[in-house]
Formats: structure tokens, C-alpha cells, sequence
């Protein structure tokens, strides 16, 4: 079924010339002459990054079919689309742009923030001795489900399922080795698993203002969590419901990826995609801790 794509262009587009204005600005001009490209695209990156955010919302699971099926009866709105080959080497050109647009997207400030992170094979572990692309870039991690070869996709979110702030790092990179970076500017309350367990790492981020909140290990005691922490900790589950529905319904993670950059575009679009969207999962908060300073 057809569906209308002038919010999500104009949405694009305006974005992209904004992006381009503030850039004259601040440009240094060294009196030399511009060089043209010699190879002019048919698409421009506003509807190149619109087609790519089109996906995310299709019924397609596969970026081929959508291309050559799918994305064919908006040839109208497109009547300059390139073959598929040519788009695939043209999706390079957007990666600065819908980073700078997810940049945009993110929620700044929450008293209660989730976080967790979650893997993104890159082929099935009986080729990992063969697989090239990612070659010298992912490694085996190990999660709950068992080994994985691939990356690691952490996440900050509110409790209205917005995100706050996104890592990508290698399969076997420590999940708490990258909250000081991600949580740099956050105050109030931050909930995670066990795997974020950390003395240094609770006094680190306790001295500026985020209270970091775990599950306790049987030989740990209780000391410093209250009641309403304990309940905040339980909904806990929505950062995994984020994670099933990125993974699920926006194919987040999968094994087809001939290009480590197409592979930054596609996971770059499926976050942005899902913030733009206007009703995510979301939890019900009332509790004291939010009205203290």
C-alpha cells in the first residue's frame, strides 16, 4: 500500500538545507576555484536518506526487494532512481547527514534514564573464519544467549522510550566501559543489570549527580536503594522492548552486509526511524523522586 512521504521529505530536505546553510557560514574560503563533480547523481541526498528512512517503515525485510518491488510504485516521487547497484554505492554519501539528523533527534534531558546494550551478529559463527567485510573489525562477544561474532549496540532511553544516547562498539567491549562517555552530561537516576555492577564506576558517576541503579547479587546489600528505586528497577524491561522492536520490526541486526560504511547507514537509519516515529513503548511514572532537586 502506498503511503504519503511529503512529511518525511519535507522533514529531510529542510534539515539538509539548514545543515547546508550553517555550513557556508563557518566555511573558510582559501580563493581557490571550486572543482565540480564530473558525475551528478539523479537523486539527491534528501531523497537518497528519504528512501533509506522508507525502509524502516515498509513491509519489506529485505533492502533489495524494497528497491526493486516495493519502492517502485513511488516512481513518480522518484523519477530519477538510479539501478540498485548504483544506490547501494551512492547510500556512503548520506552517513554524515543522518548521523548529524540522529544527533538532532535525541533527548537531552530525563531524571530516569534505562540502559542496556544488545549484539548484532554479522554472520553466523560457522563463517566467522571466512567472513571479510568485518574483517580486523568485530569480534566475539558473549551474552546471555551464548557467543556471537559482531558488534555491540548500547543504548540510553527515557521512560517514554525515547533515546538519549547511542554507542556502537566491538562483540567483546566491557558493557561499563562506556557509560562515563555516554552519560556525560546526565543527572538523576540511571537503571541497568547486573553486568553494570561497579564500585569505581557507582562513585564515578555518583559524584556528579547520576545514580546509577542495578540488581543486586546475593552476597550484595541493600543499602543505598529505596523503595521507588526498586520499582523504577522493574520496569527495567522496557529498554529490552526497544531492543525486540528495532530488531524485529525494523531488522536492526542482519547477516547481509557487503559494506562496513552501508552497515553504519543502515543501523544509523533504523535509530533515527524510530525516533521519528510518534508513539514508542513507554512506562507510567509517578513517584517523589522526580519532584526532588
Amino acid at each position: 500500500m502506498k503511503k504519503d512521504i511529503t512529511r518525511l521529505f519535507c522533514l529531510v530536505d529542510d534539515f539538509l538545507k539548514a545543515l547546508e546553510k550553517e555550513r557556508k557560514k563557518k566555511q573558510i574560503e582559501d580563493g581557490k576555484r571550486s572543482r565540480k563533480p564530473t558525475r551528478i547523481p539523479g537523486l539527491t541526498e534528501s531523497e537518497i536518506a528519504t528512501i533509506v528512512l522508507m525502509f524502516q517503515e515498509s513491509p519489506c525485510r529485505n533492502f533489495k526487494y524494497f528497491y526493486k518491488t516495493y519502492l517502485q510504485q513511488y516512481k513518480p516521487e522518484f523519477p530519477k532512481m538510479p539501478s540498485y547497484e548504483r544506490f547501494v554505492a551512492l547510500m556512503p554519501r548520506i552517513l554524515y547527514f543522518l548521523t548529524l539528523l540522529f544527533c538532532c533527534t535525541l533527548r537531552k534531558r530525563s531524571k530516569i534514564a534505562y540502559i542496556d546494550s544488545t549484539s548484532l551478529n554479522v554472520c553466523h559463527p560457522k563463517r566467522i573464519y571466512r567472513n571479510k567485510v568485518f574483517k580486523g573489525l568485530a569480534k566475539r562477544g558473549k551474552t546471555t544467549k551464548g557467543w556471537f561474532f559482531g558488534f555491540k549496540l548500547h543504548i540510553i532511553i527515557d521512560d517514554k522510550g525515547n533515546l538519549m544516547n547511542a554507542k556502537l562498539t566491538k562483540g567483546n567491549a566491557d558493557d561499563r566501559s562506556v557509560v562515563p562517555q555516554m552519560t556525560a552530561n546526565m543527572k538523576g537516576f540511571l537503571f541497568a543489570d547486573k553486568g553494570y555492577i561497579s564500585k569505581d564506576l557507582f562513585l564515578r558517576l555518583m559524584s556528579r549527580g547520576l545514580k546509577i541503579i542495578t540488581g543486586v547479587k546475593c552476597t550484595m546489600k541493600n543499602i543505598l536503594m529505596s523503595f521507588e528505586e526498586k520499582i523504577l528497577l522493574r520496569k527495567r524491561s522496557l529498554v529490552e522492548t526497544v531492543f525486540d522492536y528495532l530488531k524485529n520490526k525494523f531488522m536492526l541486526e542482519h547477516s547481509r552486509h557487503r559494506s562496513f560504511i552501508n552497515m553504519l547507514v543502515h543501523i544509523i537509519s533504523t535509530l533515527t526511524a524510530y525516533q521519528l516515529k510518534s508513539t514508542k513503548p513507554s512506562i507510567s511514572v509517578r513517584c517523589s523522586i522526580l519532584s526532588n532537586p
